[in-house]
């Protein structure tokens, strides 16, 4: 469900969208200006109702809860979905009803490749190819083309390697997932028996978590296809690194260079889909097919690297190497986009410029999650950035540098301006009456749920 949530109101926060439909889904002033919670209603808005505005609402109210639906329904959050900040209602409009806003609407846009063809058919970024198979409604028409043989995925996070884990599982697995039924009969067609996750720099520096790789590691009917040489020097190198880089390092060169005992060499042999980590390349450009209709293969830079660990910098040698391919996936990164002309924002870094979580330069607005910090870390990175962006909001109410002993309307206002502008927001219960509808269709198909495709189909549902 598109629009930037709201979670609001008095300590009582007020979830709004620009980020999509929750995960796919919170005064008196005493002697020298210092503000008392208890004796005073400061209200505070969040702007995004992903992991980042719910962390950030859990904290503010306390921590006497420790689940998302649980902040949704707690007394003082109440959810605004299915609303547009920015569109239905401005971040100054929102600053008049609230002591602080805190946005926390993530990255919703992606990082171009800025290499020629990559327009092409076939080409795509792992935003929209993730949306696509869960179910996100802006990504429902996507219709990925999975005839080839061979897919290229640009990037070795965590997004790249579950594209990946998604291209190669075996139907049987994923159809007990709440994987949607397109996606699922798409994939049942799939060509697709070779994915290479190609990253510019080295095993040393690439970003995915230790989980992540032992997922593709067991995963089934599948054996990987790694090149020795991009491991040389790296056994030398674990003494310098921290364990769980160590850890994670470690299984690369296991995977990669041991020979493995009779049971895992047995079923190795037995798989028909092969998946490799490549190192040390770069997209130079998306090669098209006689026809220059859709992408036929990639071009990609040799590199080596300067430097050593987390700070090695990719350099390229000047040979290149092309891999036929029909599929090419950018999982270079997210970023953040602006959301209104009054809020600070950082083109070039792509986050709201801030300390600590305190927007700068505005006094009253924070920011939390990927928009405070760019897209980097795991979900417990996320929390405890949002906890953070909590505690300055808490410091600042409590040392007077927020002033919330002006009585300010909050939600009251706010939902009377969206009934003036025609908006209706979808509020928690709605969002139940969604939830309850997968997850009795998904029982209905043994899975955990079979997800509503359409912004209009979530709608009509949530007004029964």
């Amino acid at each position: 469900m598109s629009g930037h949530k709201l979670l609001c109101s008095g300590l009582k926060s007020w979830t709004s969208g620009r980020s999509r439909w929750i995960s796919r889904l919170h005064g008196g002033i005493h002697g020298r200006g210092k503000a008392s919670l208890s004796s005073c209603s400061p209200k505070v808005c969040i702007v995004g109702s992903g992991p980042a505005g719910f962390y950030t609402a859990q904290h503010l109210i306390k921590n006497v809860i420790n689940t998302f639906t649980q902040t949704a329904k707690h007394s003082r959050c109440s959810f605004y979905g299915n609303v547009n900040v920015g569109r239905d209602v401005s971040i100054e409009e929102l600053q008049q009803a609230y002591h602080a806003v805190v946005l926390s609407y993530g990255a919703e846009g992606n990082r171009s490749m800025g290499v020629p063809g990559e327009d092409l058919a076939g080409v795509y970024s792992a935003k929209d190819f993730v949306g696509w198979y869960n179910g996100l409604p802006s990504c429902r028409e996507l219709s990925p083309d999975l005839s080839c043989e061979t897919a290229v995925i640009l990037g070795q996070g965590n997004v790249a390697l579950d594209v990946a884990r998604i291209l190669l599982s075996p139907v049987d697995i994923l159809k007990n997932t709440d994987i949607t039924q397109p996606t699922l009969e798409a994939l049942a067609g799939s060509q697709v028996r070779r994915v290479l996750i190609v990253g510019r720099r080295g095993p040393i520096q690439v970003a995915c978590t230790i989980k992540e790789l032992r997922e593709m590691v067991n995963l089934p009917d599948t054996r990987p296809e790694m090149v020795a040489a991009d491991f040389e020097g790296v056994t030398e190198a674990l003494k310098d690194v921290p364990r769980p880089r160590k850890r994670l390092t470690e299984l690369m060169l296991k995977t990669a260079l041991e020979i493995p005992g009779e049971e895992e060499r047995e079923r190795r042999n037995k798989a028909t889909r092969t998946w490799a980590l490549r190192f040390f390349r770069s997209p130079v450009e998306i090669l098209a097919d006689p026809g220059r209709n859709r992408a036929a293969g990639i071009r990609l830079a040799i590199n080596r690297l300067e430097g050593s660990g987390e700070g090695a910098r990719a350099v390229r040698t000047g040979e290149v190497e092309d891999v036929t391919c029909g599929l090419v996936i950018s999982s270079i990164g997210y970023k953040s986009l602006p959301i209104d002309p009054s809020v600070p924002f950082d083109s070039r870094k792509a986050v709201v410029p801030n300390n600590m979580g305190r927007v700068q330069q505005a006094a009253g607005l924070y920011c939390s999650g990927w928009l405070k910090t760019g897209p980097t870390g795991v979900i417990a990175t996320t929390m405890n950035n949002s906890f953070d962006t909590a505690r300055s909001v808490t410091e600042d109410m409590e040392s007077g540098t927020l002033d919330v002993s002006a009585a300010k309307p909050g939600s009251q206002s706010v939902s009377a301006l969206l009934e003036k502008r025609g908006v209706t927001p979808v509020i928690f219960s709605d969002w139940e009456k969604i939830d309850g509808v997968e997850m009795r269709r998904g029982e209905a198909a043994g899975k955990p749920r079979e997800k509503l495709l359409s912004v209009e189909e979530m709608l009509q549902v949530a007004r029964k």
